[in-house]
């Protein structure tokens, strides 16, 4: 899944939809109504899992983004051996 398919990726992730829906409300990416981005959600939805994963990444670590590699199989970002 690409851009534009943050609920629905995270719907596969955790199993249901609703409880997604209810995990984006919950850290603000939803509005109440269920339907609509805040503006952090759209920032969020227009990123692929890949760079959602850097950025969590690099927020808890400082490194820079384009020192990670993205790994698909456990959707998370590590840093690149050098």
């Amino acid at each position: 899944m690409g851009r534009n398919e943050l609920v629905n990726r995270l719907a596969s992730q955790v199993g249901s939809r609703n409880m997604a829906i209810g995990l984006l409300i919950k850290r603000g990416d939803l509005k109440p109504d269920g339907k609509t981005f805040t503006p952090q959600g759209v920032r969020k939805n227009a990123m692929t899992a890949s760079e959602r994963a850097i950025v969590r990444a690099k927020k808890s670590s400082g490194h820079n983004a384009s020192e990670y590699r993205y790994s698909k199989e456990t959707n998370r970002a590590t840093l690149k051996q050098f």
